[in-house]
């Protein structure tokens, strides 16, 4: 029997987290666009699967609500609030995902330097894989955003991109949810 990389992306024990997309900071980070529009393929993808999404909210009194294009692709979702960098801070998320057997997470967010890295090297100590969206993240500066996307790989996160992480979670081209998926990638 053929073995597949234990790396690659399996839709059964996946979910999304998407880290303070907020409209507050999204205006001064590098990118903005190619965030949002990265993270909203993400979610449309996650959806036609049919697989967990979580995404959180860095003091939102003070920052804000989540972008509205992103907030309107989550649709009935609802905002993990935090005050900690890290998601391991932000409520019972990191129980929520152990209980539903999540081992592996794909993240999109930003600051690639901060919350997004924080909450990568948290998940990475316990033993959840995680796959980073690079066109999915994003700092106020490249030097910050290298740095992190760098850390993170050293410590064993999978550096890689939206259009991957899809085709991955999908493995095959036969099926009406490839079909899908082909047209948000496009």
């Amino acid at each position: 029997m053929i073995k597949r990389n234990e790396k690659i992306l399996r839709k059964e024990n996946s979910a999304l987290l998407i880290i303070d997309i907020q409209k507050r900071i999204l205006d001064v980070m590098q990118n903005p666009e190619r965030v949002v529009t990265n993270t909203v393929k993400l979610i449309g993808g996650f959806k036609i699967l049919n697989t967990s999404i979580f995404y959180t909210e860095q003091y939102p009194k003070g920052l804000g609500e989540t972008e509205a294009t992103i907030k309107n692709a989550l649709g009935e979702t609802e905002a993990i609030q935090k005050l900690n960098f890290s998601c391991s801070g932000a409520g019972n998320l990191f129980n929520e995902l152990k209980e539903k057997g999540i081992t592996q997470i794909v993240i999109a967010g930003i600051e690639s330097h901060v919350c997004v890295q924080q909450t990568v090297l948290d998940l990475l100590a316990n033993n959840i894989q995680v796959d980073l969206a690079a066109d999915a993240v994003s700092s106020r500066n490249s030097f910050d955003y290298e740095t992190a996307l760098n850390r993170m790989r050293l410590n064993g996160a999978e550096v890689t991109t939206t259009e991957a992480i899809l085709f991955e979670l999908l493995e095959v081209c036969d099926t009406d949810e490839f079909k899908k998926i082909s047209k948000i990638v496009k």
